[in-house]
């Protein structure tokens, strides 16, 4: 059997602190049970596990998974419908109500399978907590994607004002490795996607991050994608460019290089909006701006903080 791999930094139940997990009082929860018991939902006793009604609980806004594959979803979905919710999700009070802070994908799939409560453990979490705890849980999912975690590290940065080696410590990684995710951000907003899309890897980004010219990085990306090139023919490639060879294959026209302005201010929009932005500068200071976004739920969320903003 393989080894269990370790978690990362301190791991979450460190950080969370160890919700106690007594088959008596969670067993399957939000399958059959109620919540009339000592650890009443009513009560709210921080440090407990109780039965919470799903109308209860709000979604967490530091989320960083922005997006959920439905067939995991739905295969989730019939095991809480077999078994109910074995582990419990994490929340905080928030006034009457409750905010999620971990366990996202078992609160969505246990409303898939029409559940009315699901069992949570309820601790105390400032913005802050809430975020690094959501982060934390979900980097730990290898499949998360890049440009998420980037994103989600950049925002525990600005909202912990954590240096690349204290967030480093926080989340269980190398300061190098903290550096190349959020030297992503810098990338294009069309790489971004391309990123984001599986059409091109981590280490075809990284190697893309090194270029300095951003026409040619679109012009390195465009290439990667046409030719299907691995990593290794990419620095070949790019070790070429530097040399003064012309890359091989057709001529290409390349988007022009957005002024220094005009990137900063859709590298602002893409952390504020937490999803890729496109700016496409015209003529006489007009242009276009596209907003990319991977589900409705998203685009409402976009909506909001934009409204927020007037």
């Amino acid at each position: 059997m393989t080894a269990k791999r370790p978690a990362l930094g301190r791991g979450l139940a460190a950080l969370m602190g160890e919700p106690p997990i007594d088959g008596t009082r969670t067993g399957n929860l939000g399958r059959h049970d109620s919540p009339h018991d000592p650890l009443n939902f009513e009560e709210g006793v921080i440090g407990a596990i109780a039965a919470i009604p799903i109308g209860l609980i709000d979604a967490n806004p530091f989320q960083p998974r922005r997006q959920f594959d439905d067939e995991s979803l739905e295969e989730l979905c019939q095991s809480i419908r077999a078994n109910g919710v074995i582990t419990p999700i994490t929340v905080r009070k928030n006034g009457k109500r409750y905010q999620l802070i971990s366990g996202e994908r078992r609160l969505r799939a246990s409303k898939l399978a029409g559940l009315q409560e699901v069992p949570a453990y309820i601790r105390m979490a400032n913005d802050n907590e809430s975020l690094e705890m959501a982060l934390i849980e979900n980097i730990q999912r290898e499949d998360l994607n890049a440009i998420d975690i980037a994103l989600s590290y950049q925002a525990l940065i600005d909202a912990c004002h954590y240096n690349q080696d204290e967030l480093g410590k926080r989340v269980g990684k190398g300061r190098s490795t903290v550096t190349n995710f959020l030297r992503l951000l810098k990338l294009p907003a069309d790489i971004q996607l391309y990123l984001k899309d599986n059409r091109i890897s981590m280490g075809h980004a990284r190697c893309l991050a090194g270029v300095e010219d951003e026409r040619k990085q679109l012009s390195l990306a465009e290439t990667v994608i046409e030719k299907d090139l691995s990593v290794r023919q990419l620095e070949e490639l790019i070790r070429q460019m530097s040399a003064g060879k012309a890359p091989a294959g057709k001529n290409r026209k390349t988007a022009p290089e957005l002024p220094d302005w005009c990137a900063q201010a859709r590298n602002a929009l893409s952390r504020k909006l937490e999803t890729p932005v496109i700016v496409k500068p015209g003529k006489n200071g007009q242009g276009n701006i596209v907003i990319e976004y991977a589900s409705e739920e998203v685009l409402q969320k976009i909506f909001q903080q934009l409204n927020e903003q007037r």
